[in-house]
């Protein structure tokens, strides 16, 4: 069935029959880790340090996984990935959750410029057996639905892994896989990932801790 042919996907792909509060992204990124630190009550170090096995990651750091990464790179660019990567590559994350005697775990909030074909076809390579703290499906729902590529800042070339235009849609899908697949080889728990659209109609709501537990609680499992 095509996408948005029904009223369900109607509701996904182009949000008709709901007018939510415009949140721009770090102000989303923001109320998001706000309130997952407040249902949580755990530390969330915001704007952390990047680990080094995730700032330029290249064949020594992705291990077992670098034949997967290589494979992602290639279906992204067509070009071969170098078995170092370049040091001007830098990189950030969202947040660490760190949790008492816990494994800290990243935390990522995904706005629209997260979805499109790229982020599809990164995501259809994940091994059947990577766990995720994110459901999968709802992802690639959500990067059919991407009406249009966001232009300007959002899809400026970023040589030199990404020197095409549109080359920055490139360099955040290859970034977000990476991010989801090497975690767990480095002692960190699945890389928690909360979209703008999951939270934008609740996130000013009096009920949003209990929201926000509630998908949580689907997320990890709680």
């Amino acid at each position: 069935m095509h996408v948005g042919s029904n009223i369900n996907n109607t509701l996904i792909c182009e949000n008709k029959f709901y007018n939510p509060q415009t949140i721009m992204p770090l102000q989303c990124q923001k109320l998001v880790i706000n309130l997952v630190r407040k249902v949580l009550g755990a530390a969330i170090e915001e704007y952390p340090k990047t680990p080094s096995w995730l700032m330029r990651p290249g064949a020594a750091e992705c291990g077992e996984h670098w034949s997967l990464i290589c494979h992602i790179y290639k279906e992204l660019t067509g070009r071969q990935l170098p078995i170092q990567m370049p040091k001007r590559e830098r990189r950030s994350v969202d947040g660490i959750l760190k949790g008492g005697d816990s494994q800290p775990r990243i935390i990522e909030v995904d706005e629209s410029q997260h979805f499109n074909k790229f982020r599809a076809q990164t995501l259809s390579h994940y091994p059947l057996e990577l766990e995720l703290a994110f459901d999968r499906e709802t992802w690639l729902q959500h990067c059919q639905c991407e009406p249009k590529y966001k232009s300007g800042g959002w899809a400026t070339p970023k040589p030199p892994l990404f020197p095409e235009p549109g080359g920055r849609h490139l360099q955040r899908a290859f970034r977000d896989a990476l991010t989801d697949i090497l975690p767990p080889d480095y002692g960190f728990l699945p890389t928690l990932r909360i979209a703008k659209f999951e939270i934008e109609d609740w996130i000013h709501a009096a009920d949003a801790p209990a929201k926000m537990k509630a998908l949580l609680d689907r997320k990890l499992q709680i």
